[in-house]
């Protein structure tokens, strides 16, 4: 069925309730940067000297890029733009400002006292992030560099700051994907998150509390909708529903689901997707639907998830797993997770173990469908069939076609579809570069990436790419804050190398 016939069954549009109950308010609030009307193409701008020489510096290493010229990364150089008010603003005065608040217990204990100073330290840098020159990060103690991982993480680093840091540039004149980044790692390094010499810090999570109350708000809304999961088809459509829920979570109006969906006819499930791609800019979801169709026919395929946040995203996260296993996808799902805290509710393998276990001793009075789901998940890990995977270039600022060659080559090997979710990763596959608006997914993503790769994303960020025209006019003239709200999405798809 075609994305136009789907549309024409369309019944009733999404309920954009925000997701905002699931999140920390300081990590939603956006300030008053309103993008151009009707802009279908992105504005150009300025681009470091430091940015250009690192772009050139990578080419000639003759690795995969996109097809089409690559543009200049954004720089917080802007005021009034979302990047100056995070790098200049937001990260010091509600980030960290918050993050100090629901911690000053333990910050405020001997334990912490050096992390208490060194944090204070990083805001008063970012206090001044226009004249604050970037710095390395500080080298590692001998019993940290005996750790492999730990030490390949911090010449990662190293080469991906040096160029910024060489040219003198500041927390504002660097690209904004590598400062915003850098600024959570700076941030470990000023707790001694991986210091073992201080156990009341050493893994510490500063946002633990934050994801936890994610994670208890979550409960009602993924009850509705783990109820719907247990019911969806073995087909295509069941693919496009699983992935649409992924997408839009609570937003889903799922109030036109057939009452008795697991014996209704496959055509009633077209309402609610016409409701779905309502507000898609570009919907690949038939063309995903066909891949994964292709997967099923071998008998079930490798699929990773590269997950985003925790709380109730990551509830849609695994329930887009659980139905790519039940139905015969995924023969394993690899769910790719962050290796350290970072943007407050970025999820660790031990924030998805935790949903696991908290879900699967749900009370079953309360929330039959939501304790049921935990138990199938808890038997996934149990039984290998979904793996988890902490890698430090979840948390790196780097462009994705930067993929250290280990990754790279993982990928390329073993994975027969990637999904990427959420803003922040879909900012790293576009390099964070204003490309056009109506720029193919597939030459800017599609022409690099080392393995099948769906990208699920509601825009939160003025950059994107294979958006159709007419939805972005279209779009642009509904709402001004088009870009930035959530209230429109994208479903790419690209075939990758």
């Amino acid at each position: 069925m075609t994305t136009a016939s789907r549309k024409n069954l369309f019944l009733t549009a999404l309920l954009f309730r925000s997701t905002s109950a699931f999140l920390p308010s300081y990590y939603t609030k956006r300030n008053s940067f309103l993008p151009p009307l009707a802009m279908t193409k992105s504005p150009p701008r300025e681009e470091s000297a430091a940015a250009k020489a690192a772009d050139a510096a990578f080419a000639a290493k003759g690795k995969p890029l996109p097809t089409l010229p690559i543009p200049p990364p954004l720089l917080s150089t802007t005021p009034g733009s979302w990047a100056y008010d995070t790098m200049s603003r937001r990260v010091d005065e509600e980030i960290l400002q918050r993050t100090y608040e629901e911690n000053e217990d333990e910050f405020n204990t001997p334990e912490f006292a050096t992390a208490l100073a060194n944090m204070e330290a990083l805001r008063e840098e970012l206090r001044n992030a226009a004249t604050t020159k970037l710095r390395h990060l500080l080298p590692l103690s001998d019993e940290q560099a005996k750790d492999e991982e730990r030490a390949e993480e911090w010449q990662q680093w190293h080469d991906m700051l040096n160029p910024y840091v060489e040219a003198g540039d500041t927390w504002l004149t660097a690209p904004w994907m590598v400062t915003e980044f850098f600024v959570y790692r700076r941030f470990m390094e000023a707790i001694g998150y991986f210091d073992p010499s201080n156990e009341a810090t050493f893994m510490w999570d500063p946002f633990v509390k934050a994801k936890r109350a994610g994670l208890d708000t979550s409960y009602a809304s993924a009850e509705n909708l783990m109820e719907k999961v247990e019911a969806l088809p073995n087909t295509k459509e069941g693919v496009e529903l699983a992935a649409a829920f992924a997408l839009w979570g609570n937003k889903m109006d799922l109030s036109i689901w057939p009452a008795d969906a697991a014996n209704s006819d496959v055509d009633v499930f077209s309402n609610v997707l016409a409701a779905a791609a309502d507000n898609l800019l570009h919907d690949d979801f038939i063309i995903l639907a066909n891949h994964c169709e292709t997967l099923r026919e071998k008998k079930g395929g490798v699929v990773d998830i590269i997950v985003d946040n925790a709380g109730f995203e990551l509830v849609t996260d695994l329930a887009l797993a659980d139905h790519l296993v039940a139905s015969g996808v995924a023969r394993e799902i690899r769910f790719q997770l962050k290796s350290h805290p970072t943007f407050v509710s970025d999820a660790l393998e031990k924030d998805l173990m935790e949903t696991i276990e908290t879900y699967a001793a749900l009370d079953e009075s309360t929330y039959p469908f939501a304790k049921k789901a935990g138990q199938r998940w808890k038997s996934y890990i149990d039984n290998k069939s979904w793996t988890c995977h902490e890698n430090s270039f979840w948390v790196q600022g780097a462009a994705m076609w930067e993929m250290p060659d280990k990754l790279s080559k993982d990928l390329n090997a073993n994975c027969d579809l990637a999904f990427v979710k959420g803003d922040a990763n879909y900012r790293r596959l576009l390099g964070d570069r204003y490309w056009d608006y109506t720029s193919p997914f597939q030459d800017v993503v599609g022409a690099y990436f080392p393995c099948p790769v769906c990208a699920l994303r509601t825009l939160k960020a003025e950059v994107g790419c294979g958006m159709d025209k007419e939805q972005v006019e279209r779009a642009s003239s509904l709402d001004d804050n088009w870009l930035v709200n959530g209230r429109f999405g994208v479903v790419h798809f690209g075939t990758g190398v």
